[in-house]
């Protein structure tokens, strides 16, 4: 098997826990460079807060939650994403790296509560005809590949074994659904 610190192996499930891998910043910066977003927008699954750093560092107010207290600054835990029935006032934008294990559920609720949905996900989130109804809708909108590889992400409580530069084995991508968006899906290449 692979060594996990290569990035060329996936860990077990059980080994994720909640499946807490943070954002390069580099990858929140690219976005930001390609993609408008309103000031006001959702981070649901925010872990520490490396998402909602770059956001509010770029000025975008961030309303920011998680089911457990990872210690992102002034976020509200306890919170289950999946369990919401409605977004926070005035939000019209979810931007998150959701768990992988609950991608599909997690781009599927924000898409009932919000009209724009920006997702870090792998490449292969493309893949599967279980995810018809979220890639078929008509509202993928764009998907913005990192033509380099991005940054290992650290799962939480693995600590930095790896050097941050060491880059992921996998491809990632921005995924934007917007409910407004007509025609087919655009396919852009980012650098960060």
């Amino acid at each position: 098997m692979v060594a996990l610190t290569t990035g060329n192996a996936k860990a077990a499930l059980r080994d994720r826990g909640d499946d807490l891998y943070e954002t390069p910043a580099v990858a929140t910066e690219a976005l930001l460079r390609v993609e408008p977003l309103p000031n006001k927008i959702w981070e649901p699954a925010c872990g520490p807060g490396a998402i909602v750093g770059v956001l509010r560092d770029a000025g975008h107010e961030v309303i920011a939650g998680d089911l457990v207290d990872y210690g992102c600054p002034m976020s509200f835990k306890g919170i289950d994403f999946l369990m919401e029935t409605r977004a926070p006032h005035n939000v019209e934008c979810v931007v998150t790296n959701p768990p992988f294990k609950l991608a599909n559920q997690f781009v599927a609720k924000a898409l009932d509560l919000c009209p724009k949905v920006v997702m870090l996900l792998r490449l292969a989130f493309l893949e599967g005809t279980g995810r018809s109804p979220i890639m078929d809708s008509g509202h993928l909108a764009r998907v913005h590949v990192f033509r380099n590889r991005l940054p290992m992400m650290h799962r939480a409580g693995r600590g930095t074994q790896v050097a941050k530069t060491n880059t992921s084995a996998m491809a990632f991508a921005w995924f934007v659904w917007d409910r407004n968006h007509q025609g087919p899906t655009q396919l852009k290449r980012i650098s960060w």
